[in-house]
C-alpha cells in the first residue's frame, strides 16, 4: 500500500463561520483586492476542491477571512492500493462491479 495525499477544502466552512452564505458576496471582496473571477468561477472555487488555484487568489481568501492557508487546505492522507504502470507511473486500481447470477440445480439458464 503506498500512501497517497488528499485534502479537505474548507473554504465554504470558514465563510459560513464568518457568517457569508452567498457565494456571490465574495466577488466584489476578491475584486477589491485584483482578484478578478466570475460569479461561476467564484461559485465552483467555494463548492469544490480547486486542483489549480493561483497564489494571488489564495493570498486574497486569506485576507479576506484572516485566516492561512492551513485554514483552507486540510491534508488527509487517503490509502488506496496502486498498481505501476510500464511508464513508472501510479494508477488507482480500477473498482469493477459484477452481478451475480444464482443459478439452481436442474433449472436452465
Amino acid at each position: 500500500m503506498i500512501k497517497k495525499m488528499g485534502y479537505e477544502w474548507r473554504l465554504r466552512q470558514i465563510m459560513a463561520e464568518q457568517e457569508m452564505f452567498h457565494t456571490s458576496d465574495l466577488v466584489p471582496l476578491l475584486a477589491e483586492r485584483g482578484v478578478s473571477l466570475s460569479r461561476e468561477q467564484v461559485y465552483r472555487l467555494v463548492t469544490q476542491p480547486p486542483q489549480r488555484m493561483s497564489m494571488d487568489t489564495l493570498v486574497a481568501l486569506c485576507d479576506i477571512f484572516g485566516c492561512t492557508p492551513n485554514d483552507l487546505i486540510k491534508p488527509t492522507v487517503v490509502n488506496a492500493q496502486v498498481k505501476k504502470t510500464a511508464g513508472g507511473m501510479e494508477e488507482p486500481l480500477p473498482l469493477t462491479e459484477r452481478r451475480t447470477k444464482i443459478r439452481r440445480p436442474g433449472t436452465a439458464s
